[in-house]
């Protein structure tokens, strides 16, 4: 297998002109890197990637942050990881997971500090963030899926929760429903600031509040249970209920089971909407839901592009982007019933 001495002997260079060739970390001829590169040809010669990244300074990796939690790594939350990671290769880096706690900032600190990748993306974003904050005074090339209260001069893409749920609102009461609730998710994600959350609550009842009707709302945990015992207890002290709102994608089979206990189908007896989900995951229910459907794809590829063009040095256009979800009607939603 050829080596970078043996590059330098068939382009008569030192073998420290071929590192600077391969680095750009000096100016060279462009003779004289034409000659190099002639010469990797003529050997297929292929560079060792760590070898390089160690000699620029640069390692062409980045870390996809995410937290644990709860919820977990979930479908939905795949997709943003499957398409980062597709975008990162295709602009000759390799993305990592890293699964940390969110307060650990202390090892946030030594992955930066450390160099050992060139940047991050953080996700499952809170409204006062740590890491943002530690990232900030680091000065660490960083972007974002989902977004702090302050995101002054950051960047990041993230879905437009407060529009979504009012679209779900608005289509639910289009189809002549008046007692409409919402199912969150854990209370404790409220509480911590976790973005999605606090800003879906507040959306729903400005939207319940705008159409006359009163909030019904509900905290629930990410889980199949949680959901059947939340629903059945909404019931229970609502028995109006016609609709349900949920942006707890771990929690609807527990809703679905609430709802055929009581022997009634979707979307003759109650109309069932999932919000900043997956349309994979509603295809996978029976009934196919209706869901908001969230942009997985283009925010995995846009959160590695406004990252890797602080990397480069490149322009950015625009560096602070919030995408609407699709709405996509199926068969667990409909007109209000009669009862």
């Amino acid at each position: 297998m050829p080596t970078m001495t043996d590059v330098a002997r068939r382009a008569g260079v030192a073998v420290s002109t071929v590192s600077y060739a391969l680095n750009g970390t000096r100016p060279i001829s462009e003779a004289t890197r034409q000659r190099i590169f002639d010469a990797i040809e003529e050997l297929g010669y292929k560079p060792h990637a760590l070898a390089r990244g160690l000699a620029s300074k640069r390692s062409r990796l980045i870390a996809l942050l995410f937290p644990n939690s709860e919820r977990g790594l979930g479908y939905t939350e795949l997709e943003f990881v499957t398409s980062a990671a597709s975008t990162a290769k295709e602009n000759q880096y390799s993305l990592v997971l890293w699964v940390y706690d969110v307060h650990d900032l202390a090892g946030l600190r030594q992955l930066v500090q450390q160099r050992l990748v060139d940047g991050v993306i953080v996700m499952e974003v809170h409204e006062h963030d740590e890491r943002i904050d530690l990232l900030r005074e680091l000065g660490f090339p960083f972007s974002m899926i989902g977004r702090c209260a302050d995101s002054d001069g950051l960047n990041f893409v993230d879905t437009d929760f407060a529009q979504t749920i009012r679209d779900a609102v608005d289509y639910l009461v289009g189809e002549g429903h008046r007692q409409i609730a919402f199912l969150n998710q854990s209370e404790s994600a409220h509480t911590a600031g976790y973005g999605p959350v606090v800003r879906t609550q507040a959306g729903y009842e400005q939207a319940m509040q705008a159409h006359g009707l009163d909030a019904i709302a509900r905290f629930c945990r990410a889980a199949p249970r949680a959901g059947c015992d939340a629903l059945n207890a909404l019931l229970d002290q609502h028995p109006d209920l016609t609709g349900l709102i949920t942006m707890n994608e771990r929690a609807v089979p527990g809703v679905l089971q609430a709802i055929y206990d009581r022997d009634w189908k979707l979307p003759d007896d109650f109309s069932l909407v999932v919000i900043v989900s997956s349309g994979s995951v509603a295809e996978m229910m029976i009934p196919p839901l209706t869901t908001f459907e969230v942009m997985t794809v283009e925010m995995g590829r846009l959160s590695v592009e406004l990252l890797i063009q602080q990397l480069d040095g490149s322009p950015q256009e625009q560096s602070q982007i919030l995408l609407p979800c699709r709405r996509v009607v199926r068969r667990s939603s409909g007109a209000a019933p009669r009862r």
